[in-house]
């Protein structure tokens, strides 16, 4: 996913709902999100949907990985001499 550029990406609702498909055609083209404000404020984020997916999936790897972390140093690994060995004689069968 690209950077928001904070020019082009920031949009108020009005302008948003007067030009709701050039936004998506934006968001697909570019692949940054645009921030939609309301009364000033941020209030939503439109993203492409392919963006949308990746970003899960790497959100999904990192928290796989702080779980692994976590089991870790709570001792609830499994040494690599070990699995090695046992993939090993699994791959023999």
């Amino acid at each position: 996913m690209e950077r928001i550029n904070l020019n082009q990406d920031i949009k108020p609702l009005s302008e948003f709902r007067a030009n709701a498909t050039a936004c998506i055609k934006q968001v697909h083209d570019t692949k940054r999100p645009i921030v939609i404000t309301q009364h000033g404020k941020s209030s939503a984020v439109l993203m492409d949907v392919h963006e949308y997916e990746a970003l899960l999936e790497k959100l999904e790897l990192l928290q796989d990985i702080r779980l692994a972390e976590a089991q870790i140093s709570n001792d609830q690994g499994i040494p690599h001499d070990q699995v090695k060995n046992e993939i090993l004689a699994k791959l023999k069968q």
